[in-house]
This record gives C-alpha cells, sequence and structure tokens, in this order.
C-alpha cells in the first residue's frame, strides 16, 4: 500500500485545484492575458504542484522508507537510495 494511502483524499482534491488552475491557464494563453499576468498563475501552479510533491515525498520518508529502514538490509539500503534520487529530481526541477 502506497505510503500517502491515508492522505489520498487530501492529494486528490489538491491536483484537482492544479488541474482547474492549468486549464484556467490554458484559457488565459487563449485568450492572449498579458504575459505577466500568466506567468504569476505558472508560477502559482508550480508551487502547487511541488507542494503536493512535498507531501508525497513525505509520506513516503515516514512510512517506506521508514518501514524498510526498521526491517533492515538490502531493501532498506535501497529505499533510502530510491528517497535520494526523488528529492534530487526534485530539486532539479
Amino acid at each position: 500500500m502506497a505510503g500517502y494511502h491515508n492522505d489520498k483524499d487530501q492529494l486528490l482534491r489538491r491536483l484537482r485545484r492544479v488541474e482547474g488552475q492549468i486549464r484556467g491557464l490554458q484559457r488565459m494563453v487563449d485568450t492572449d492575458t498579458y504575459c505577466i499576468d500568466t506567468l504569476t498563475q505558472v508560477s502559482a501552479a508550480t508551487k502547487a504542484l511541488q507542494s503536493v510533491a512535498l507531501q508525497l515525498l513525505d509520506s513516503h520518508l515516514a512510512h517506506c522508507v521508514h518501514d524498510a529502514i526498521a526491517d533492515g538490509g538490502a531493501e532498506a539500503d535501497a529505499k533510502v537510495a530510491e528517497a535520494t534520487q526523488a528529492i534530487a529530481r526534485l530539486m532539479r526541477a
């Protein structure tokens, strides 16, 4: 089971909100909204997605990585490496 299972409804609500922001951005571009206003909304959508990513990462660390470390062995090392790679990807974005 995914580590975010208990937060699934909240995550889905946040993602639907981001989806609405993206649709709003499409309308802004379609109606030739002023560049800076559109960029401001892009920034807001980006921050919203980053917030979702951080919540997912927190859940992953608190559940999947924590449980693997408690069990020990190669699985623990693999989960820590996987989390490190995910953090690196988030930082590059």
